[in-house]
């Protein structure tokens, strides 16, 4: 990559396909913190009946497992940092991981729809198929774009075409966090409006509000260092923007976020403030809990994929659905009191 006489730049590796020779103990230690995390997160899904909670979790020890593979391969490079199918492979892996995060956290926002469906902005099940399948686009542009960029051997025209789908999957998962938190944000102020707003339901939105935050931070980083990767020529080291050439701001903004991120859900699993049972729901008292018939839609796929927030149902008079859910839970709720008063005057009854 250089010519005879010329002067290489401070931390270059000649050779390296990450410009700098890659720190060797790093990728160790989050792959044994990914690791543990991923174990914790697999006890919490499977083993723990209190938290039994795989429809709603599931992607989190998936990422925790994709990212230990992206740490490993990133440790074989930092002793082969001229070997490119392990570049490739580690990058493509670690860009591949923190979606997984996200899409976990759209199961959580839709479970808390669930919980009080009658003061949600948009069906709870639409939540996270309509999340889900953008996710599914970001992932594709993200595991096809990193391969082609990182690949040394592609043609210029072929890696500025990865760099665009790269870009486009980090702009589209920046849009995608603004839609959903928005989502979170109107759903707690009607919540908040309407006195629903217990400790646990608190607890698990600060939750979600904090990955969100670690998991667009990281997107951010990652979407400028891919845009100031439009001016890098790769036969001229000096050209590499600061991002490229020191090494802290990937192990700070990717690897530890991340690892914050993983270990928060582990400590704050989300089943800890809400039930396993998608029928049971908040009491519009904002205190108890009513099992009851669930919450259904008869908008068609393709409806709910074109309209996805149900803006037509915002419009006056075709605010139907959620009145429907309001007055199923005001009846559930009164039901539930009659019982408990029914029961508690058997109960005066029989004693002598």
């Amino acid at each position: 990559m250089s010519s005879p006489g010329y002067s290489l730049p401070e931390g270059y590796a000649p050779g390296s396909f990450w410009y700098y020779a890659p720190n060797k103990p790093a990728p160790i230690v989050f792959s044994i913190l990914f690791t543990v995390s991923g174990i914790w997160h697999f006890y919490q899904c499977e083993k723990t009946c209190r938290f039994r909670s795989w429809k709603a979790t599931s992607m989190l020890p998936v990422a925790a497992l994709i990212f230990v593979a992206g740490f490993v391969l990133r440790a074989i490079g930092a002793w082969h940092y001229d070997n490119l199918n392990v570049f490739i492979a580690s990058t493509v892996m670690v860009l591949s991981a923190p979606p997984f995060y996200e899409a976990a956290n759209f199961f959580t926002l839709g479970r808390i729809l669930y919980y009080v469906a009658y003061q949600a902005p948009m069906h709870p099940g639409r939540v996270v198929t309509t999340f889900s399948f953008l996710q599914m686009v970001v992932e594709a542009l993200n595991g096809t774009g990193g391969a082609r960029v990182q690949n040394g051997t592609l043609t210029a025209q072929q890696q500025n075409v990865g760099k665009a789908m790269l870009k486009t999957a980090l702009i589209l998962q920046l849009i995608c966090q603004a839609c959903f938190i928005t989502l979170a944000v109107a759903f707690e102020y009607r919540c908040h409006r309407a006195g629903l707003l217990p400790k646990r339901l608190r607890n698990v939105l600060r939750v979600l509000y904090l990955s969100c935050l670690l998991i667009t931070t990281r997107t951010v980083y990652r979407t400028v260092e891919w845009f100031e990767d439009s001016v890098i020529v790769y036969t001229d080291p000096s050209t590499f923007p600061p991002l490229f050439k020191r090494e802290w701001f990937f192990w700070f903004f990717e690897a530890t976020l991340m690892v914050i991120n993983t270990w928060l859900l582990n400590l704050c699993h989300p089943s800890r403030y809400l039930p396993s049972n998608l029928h049971i729901f908040l009491a519009t008292d904002g205190v108890g809990e009513i099992l009851g018939q669930g919450f259904r839609t008869k908008r068609n796929f393709w409806y709910s994929i074109i309209d996805p927030f149900d803006m037509w149902g915002l419009l006056p008079g075709q605010f139907k659905e959620r009145e429907l859910w309001l007055q199923q839970a005001r009846e559930e709720t009164a039901a539930h009191r009659e019982e408990i008063n029914g029961n508690g005057a058997s109960n005066s009854e029989a004693k002598p």
